[in-house]
């Protein structure tokens, strides 16, 4: 079986329901990607120690071990940063603004289009090997590195580890100093898309970042809050 373009590794699918492995399996070899399947958060962990994938599809109510829990793993472990989109149940918006916390990419809402659902996957892979934009020149602003061809960060002579999206967003941000933004302008950047997804991911993923990069998250330096507008970098601010 061939990968999909750029990819390296395969898609691991972590569900307990079979119907929903079976047709999101079919949709993504369809498409060229290698498939795995782990029934819970246990057969996830051993999967993953077995062969590290590029990107897992985790649905968050799981048996033994349920997803938020298999996110708080894979998380604390920098190794295994791996892409991460969500299966959410209608409803359960406080377990998805609690796995956009622990890192998630992103998330798909069941009932969901397998279609859809693939051009997510898709989404997710290109923000994992590319910046939105800014080109490939590392940007520097003082205590703040970010190299885009080996996506590391450097925070006041530190290394920070990012997820894919939260480097991309950062990214963004960084390349267009002083510039504000509205949060369907950064979905529409930075994830690729604003249909699906409520403006409020992109606060969650804001406040990850001051909590890894500021001095103080709650007073902001860099990634400025502009209210009743959006964000904005602020390249001179320490």
């Amino acid at each position: 079986m061939t990968t999909g373009p750029g990819l390296e590794g395969d898609i691991l699918i972590v569900d307990d329901e079979a119907t929903v492995v079976e047709v999101v399996s079919l949709y993504l070899r369809r498409e060229g990607f290698r498939v795995r399947a782990a029934r819970d958060g246990a057969e996830a962990l051993l999967a993953i120690g077995a062969e590290r994938p590029a990107l897992i599809i985790l649905d968050i109510m799981l048996p033994h071990i349920d997803g938020l829990s298999l996110m708080r793993r894979l998380r604390q472990n920098p190794a295994a940063n791996v892409p991460v989109i969500l299966l959410t149940a209608r409803g359960q918006e406080a377990d998805r603004i609690a796995g956009l916390d622990l890192g998630a990419d992103d998330y798909v809402t069941k009932p969901f289009s397998p279609g859809e659902l693939v051009s997510r996957v898709k989404a997710v892979l290109r923000r994992a090997t590319r910046p939105a934009d800014g080109g490939d020149a590392p940007i520097d602003h003082g205590e703040l590195r970010l190299d885009p061809l080996t996506r590391e960060v450097v925070v006041r002579g530190r290394p920070v580890e990012l997820t894919a999206t939260e480097f991309n967003l950062l990214w963004f941000l960084a390349a267009h100093p002083r510039q504000v933004f509205r949060r369907d302008k950064l979905l529409e950047e930075v994830w690729g898309y604003t249909d699906y997804l409520d403006p409020g991911t992109v606060t969650v993923h804001i406040r990850r970042l001051r909590e890894k990069i500021e001095r103080d998250p709650a007073k902001p330096a860099w990634l400025q809050t502009v209210w009743g507008v959006g964000y904005k970098f602020e390249p001179g601010a320490e």
